[in-house]
Formats: structure tokens, C-alpha cells, sequence
């Protein structure tokens, strides 16, 4: 995976370029991926001015695109939402996002079988890879953060009740709220011991906690199989 960094022209591209480059965001993603999965050819990931505040895999140009926009939108959000650190939080965000964006990548590159919406697993293949313990049994715990910064981006950004309108229901993505949900539960499932706060807090529901640990343990069962040949 190589990674590069387009040009930005607009106030909200410079400012999100400047973020991900301040913290070579991209290289090392593009390191991480490098060391843990084989790819058949070369990949590029691309720091690009897009217009809209996304992410996107292009398996036609073999390109995994981060939206400088969407950094931009990430540091508001949590800005706005009076977090310590909104800079670190708003790149969390983005860390996991580029392993959704990977995950469709992997599904592609390795014509993995899926059931269901693909935006659905690779929400779940996200959640795999970066909440599995390394070679020497630990999570790492920057991973689990950003998977609960990411829960948190989707939550600030959920359409409002009342506001739901035919364009939601027939999006390819699960609604925010939902994908938020899932996450937490996914992060929580993982390890209840490590990961209570999200109940304690009041984040996760109770009702949907006591069932987190068995969702985990089927999504692992899942992709562990398909996932594991192409490891490094």
C-alpha cells in the first residue's frame, strides 16, 4: 500500500490535509497494512479534496480515498461535543473508517463471501481486525479507541427523529444510530471486563449488552476462517 497526498484547495480540504499529514496518518496506515496482509498488487491510498466529508474504496483504480473533508467534519464534531482532545478523536475516527474502507478492499481483493448488505460486514470485518489480539494476545488499545471514536462520530452525526426521509431508509449504509450500536456492541462483546465503560456510561444499553459477548463470538467465528489465509 502506497500512500500520497493530493492537493486541497478549499478551507476544510487544507485543514484536514494539515491534520493528517501533521500525524503521517496515512503512512502509517498504509505501514500497518503492509506488515499484516498480503496484497496481490499495489494499493494507493489517497489523501484527495473530494467535496463531501467520505471515504471510499475504487476497486476499479486499486485506490482507498480519505476525504480531507471528513477530518474536518471529525475535529468539528468533537470540538463541538467538548472532547479533551478533539484532534487526536477526530483522527481515531478516521483510522477506523480507512479499515471499513479496507475491509471492503479485502472483500474484493479476495473475493471473500458475504451475506447481507456489504456496507453491513464490512462494519463487522472492521470490528474484526482491529478488536483481535495481536501475535502476543493483546488488543491494541489505540484500535479500540478509535472503534469507540468512530461509534461516537456516528452518533453525533445520526438524522434526527422526525427527520427521517426516503433517502435514509434506502441508503446502503445502515442508519448512524444503528452502525453506532452495533459498534459498541462489537467493542463491548469483545471484552466486557476491559470495555464496561460503554454500559457504565450509559452509551450501550443494558438490553443490548447481555447479548454482545455471543454477536462477538459469531462474528468471529465468521471471519476468522476467511480472513486468516491472508495474513502475513
Amino acid at each position: 500500500m502506497i500512500p500520497a497526498y493530493g492537493d486541497a484547495q478549499s478551507p476544510e480540504a487544507m485543514y484536514g490535509r494539515t491534520l493528517l499529514q501533521g500525524d503521517q496518518l496515512l503512512e502509517d496506515l498504509a505501514d500497518n497494512i503492509n506488515r499484516r496482509l498480503k496484497l496481490p498488487y499495489d494499493i494507493w491510498l489517497r489523501g484527495s479534496q473530494c467535496d463531501e466529508a467520505n471515504a471510499i474504496w475504487n476497486g476499479s483504480a486499486n485506490t482507498i480515498t480519505i476525504c480531507y473533508e471528513g477530518v474536518t467534519l471529525d475535529r468539528r464534531i468533537f470540538t463541538e461535543a467538548g472532547d479533551p482532545d478533539p484532534r487526536r478523536s477526530a483522527l481515531n475516527s478516521e483510522y477506523a473508517k480507512f479499515y471499513h474502507e479496507v475491509a471492503h478492499m479485502a472483500i474484493s481483493l479476495y473475493r471473500l463471501p458475504i451475506t447481507g448488505p456489504e456496507e453491513d460486514a464490512a462494519d463487522q470485518l472492521a470490528a474484526y481486525i482491529l478488536l483481535t489480539p495481536g501475535d502476543d494476545g493483546h488488543v491494541d488499545p489505540e484500535s479500540v479507541q478509535a472503534m469507540k471514536d468512530l461509534a461516537r462520530t456516528l452518533g453525533a452525526t445520526e438524522s434526527r427523529p422526525g427527520q427521517l426521509g426516503e433517502e435514509d431508509s434506502t441508503d446502503v449504509h445502515s442508519l448512524d444510530q444503528v452502525r453506532m450500536y452495533n459498534l459498541q456492541c462489537w467493542i463491548y462483546g469483545s471484552n466486557p471486563e476491559a470495555n464496561a465503560d460503554l454500559v457504565t456510561d450509559g452509551q450501550l444499553p443494558e438490553g443490548r449488552a447481555s447479548g454482545c459477548r455471543k454477536e462477538w463470538e459469531q462474528l468471529e467465528q465468521a471471519w476468522s476462517p476467511l480472513l486468516e489465509p491472508h495474513f502475513k
